[in-house]
């Protein structure tokens, strides 16, 4: 028996009586260990019994070797490439054991294989060591080079399923781990316990996971375990709960299904929800999240005083039925269907916002309003919905967009190779672009201000079709005819209209993921968060914080006939929506279960429509007439590059409001910028609202309001609520003590208008 010391490749050999030096007498022993090793360990697969498809490729992938980091690089690495993930198994097995001439493995003496030599470290390679010699990594590749590297025969089992366990878990405090099991179906019937080979990835760092599946807790939370096994992906999701020995569940009233499933899973959490939010706190937060705006003083005053117990079913309903409800969503949709001046110009762009709001204010349900969008074309001014193509200029483009805005589905990283996160592949990705393809254009007229721009159009525009254009696939330039999202089944065309036919298929009812990506989106923006989270990417590898709940809204959805409105009211009259967001000693580490509402800032619009609601005085926009509120403005207007932005254009531009380059929500921005400081505190805008010369301070003044009369309207007006005797103390003081009231009385509203409690919606 030999023991190797890893140092200066000396091994010391009792049989031999001494010390031996060399690479070849290393080989010869080293190949012993191996073999020993390999008889010692039985749950290796034998050497006839391992395929390159279903054994090396998961080892390489496990290993991190095809990774994009790696030898996966579009360029590889240090002159070897593999495909991304192990897209590609053919061209892998021709680059590791055929190119520059097999060098990779070593077909007479396999322990000397550079695959093996490399990946164990004992040789220099850059990426590491990827594994130990010995290991089953090892032992299964010294399998496949020492059976002369073969390919694969044509009967092998295809991977056709894969299920792990348990696929949920909730660990209560001392219980900190959970074993993964991963077991792999095949074409021929047969199952595979490949826990061993598959890959592990970890949605957040509240966890660790092994390379032999076992989860073991940082920190209390929840956390998806992807599990990756050659072209499959499932998910585990596991919460960490804390003991917390005094928990006695609250027993919460619930008023209907909403309460019910967020309840169960707060229950099983040991999660006490929050108590409901005041009503001081529920009015401004129903009224900017229905329809934009801040109640006026009248309005919440109202509210707060009226002591019936249906009044804020009463008041959804009511804010449902306002005109601002229109604007507020119709500026939501304006974002994603990228209605912007630089490529609709002036006129498509007011064309496209009054479709879009004419079909909010007539309740269209959501699906027709897609349908209607999909299928569109003709003259961009006379058609409105058609400018959805007239913006997405591309099959692909086009494609991405549908995807992603309709379905939930992120299909951009397919359009370069298979989707590393989801099931998509390249042939997906073209046979849906393939529905596209037809659209054309012809341009009526177009007066570009910039002749440099080629993307800057001004004049009508009909939106064609043109049967000659095909989408190719990039890997051998084949035609690729439409093909629905996870329907290998071509489309049967409705007296050959390929969009019809996918506007129904989309729209239908049977088809559950377009109803869950809506209705996820009506959540987020009600909510502040998603069900799935981000809202646009539904994938299996990144599941719902509640699925029971997410299921039985998309049944709602689908029942109400896509009705936005009867959504809308569904989710604000729940419990859930109504809590206060200061959370519990139980609930403070939740961002996700809904247990409390979640604080965010205001979006630009509302923010700027709050500031003139607050001080009633108007702002000033380009392209739109005077009186216009920020949420009113059908597109994006400061672009114009004739003239400079109004000061409106500029403070919407600074807190976030997107430009519309994108079809994605991920375009708006919340944060925050040190610009938005000074704006805040000394800016134009917010300087001439308080000075404005009939403002809310300058209507007060004109009808001899008094001190505290004054002070109750503006913390009415900015703050939904009546001032408290502290604050009501200090702002008298500061009155008392200034030269000129008006001065006095526009710090006291600057001050409002800078707390957080403004800033915020709560």
């Amino acid at each position: 028996m030999c023991n190797i010391i890893s140092q200066d490749d000396l091994i010391v050999c009792p049989d031999a009586g001494g010390y031996n030096h060399g690479m070849a007498t290393f080989r010869v022993i080293h190949a012993c260990c191996v073999l020993i090793l390999l008889a010692l360990l039985p749950h290796v697969a034998r050497a006839d019994d391992v395929t390159f498809r279903n054994h090396v490729m998961p080892i390489l992938a496990k290993a991190g070797c095809n990774s994009g980091a790696c030898h996966g690089n579009m360029n590889g690495k240090g002159g070897f490439k593999l495909s991304l993930r192990g897209e590609s198994p053919a061209l892998d097995l021709e680059t590791i054991s055929r190119s520059q001439l097999g060098r990779r493995v070593n077909l007479t003496d396999a322990v000397d294989s550079l695959l093996l030599r490399k990946a164990t470290a004992s040789i220099a390679h850059e990426g590491g060591k990827r594994f130990a010699v010995g290991s089953l990594e090892y032992q299964t590749l010294h399998h496949w080079i020492f059976a002369g590297a073969p390919d694969d025969n044509t009967a092998l089992a295809k991977l056709t399923s894969l299920e792990v366990s348990p696929r949920e878990s909730i660990l209560i405090e001392p219980i900190a781990s959970v074993q993964l099991r991963v077991m792999a179906t095949f074409s021929d019937g047969t199952k595979r316990d490949v826990t061993s080979y598959v890959v592990f990835d970890l949605s957040n760092l509240l966890a660790t996971v092994s390379a032999q599946g076992l989860v073991e807790r940082v920190k209390p939370g929840e956390v998806t375990v992807t599990v990756r096994f050659n072209h499959l992906q499932q998910p585990a999701r596991i919460a960490f709960v804390p003991a917390r020995p005094n928990f006695i569940w609250s027993e919460p009233a619930a008023v209907n299904f909403i309460d019910e499933h967020v309840h169960t899973k707060l229950k099983k959490l040991r999660m006490n929800p929050s108590p409901l939010a005041d009503d001081s706190t529920f009015i401004r937060r129903a009224f900017l999240d229905v329809i934009g705006v801040l109640p006026t003083p009248g309005e919440a005053r109202a509210f707060v005083a009226d002591s019936r117990i249906d009044k804020r079913d009463r008041l959804i309903d009511a804010l449902l039925e306002r005109p601002e409800f229109n604007d507020h969503w119709a500026l939501k949709w304006s974002d994603l269907l990228r209605n912007e001046e630089r490529v609709l110009d002036a006129k498509g762009v007011r064309a496209f916002h009054g479709w879009i709001r004419d079909s909010i204010a007539t309740n269209k349900p959501v699906s027709q309003f897609v349908h209607d969008l999909i299928t569109a074309r003709g003259s961009t001014y006379d058609n409105p919905a058609a400018n959805f193509y007239r913006a997405n200029r591309s099959a692909d483009v086009r494609a991405e967009a549908t995807a992603q805005l309709f379905l939930g589905t992120r299909m951009q990283c397919a359009k370069c190779h298979n989707h590393p996160y989801d099931r998509w592949t390249q042939n997906d990705y073209y046979s849906f672009a393939a529905f596209f393809a037809p659209i054309d254009y012809k341009i009526i007229e177009n007066n570009p201000r910039d002749e440099n721009d080629k993307m800057m159009f001004i004049g009508e525009q009909l939106v064609v079709m043109n049967s000659k254009n095909q989408v190719k696939h990039p890997d051998g330039g084949r035609v690729m005819k439409p093909a629905f999202l996870g329907d290998a089944k071509q489309p049967a065309e409705s007296k050959g209209d390929s969009l019809e036919s996918l506007a129904q298929w989309m729209t239908s009812g049977e088809n559950k993921r377009f109803a869950a990506a809506q209705i996820n989106r009506i959540w987020f923006h009600l909510m502040s968060k998603g069900i799935v989270d981000p809202i646009d990417d539904f994938r299996d590898t990144n599941p719902p914080s509640n699925g029971p709940l997410l299921d039985a809204l998309t049944r709602a959805f689908i029942k109400s006939n896509y009705d936005l409105r009867a959504m809308v009211k569904l989710i604000c009259t729940s419990r859930t929506y109504q809590r206060a967001s200061q959370p519990t000693a139980d609930n403070e580490e939740d961002q996700s279960n809904f247990s409390h509402a979640f604080v965010r800032r205001l979006t630009a619009e509302q923010m700027l429509d709050a500031m003139s609601g607050a001080l009633d005085a108007p702002v000033a926009f380009n392209g739109v007439p005077r009186g216009y509120r920020a949420a009113q403005i059908p597109g994006v207007a400061a672009i114009y590059r004739d003239r400079d932005p109004a000061p409106g254009d500029r403070f919407l531009r600074l807190f976030g409001k997107p430009p519309r380059l994108v079809a994605c929500e991920c375009e708006r921005s919340n944060d925050t910028a040190l610009g938005q400081v000074f704006e805040l505190t000394s800016g134009e805008t917010i300087n001439d609202l308080l000075t404005h010369d009939d403002n809310r301070i300058a209507q007060m003044l004109r009808e001899k309001k008094n001190d505290d009369q004054i002070i109750d309207e503006l913390y009415w007006a900015a703050l939904s609520r009546a001032p408290s005797e502290t604050e009501r103390g200090a702002a008298k003081s500061l009155l008392a003590n200034v030269k000129d009231r008006r001065t006095g009385i526009e710090d006291i509203a600057w001050g409002l208008l800078n707390a957080k409690e403004f800033v915020l919606r709560r």
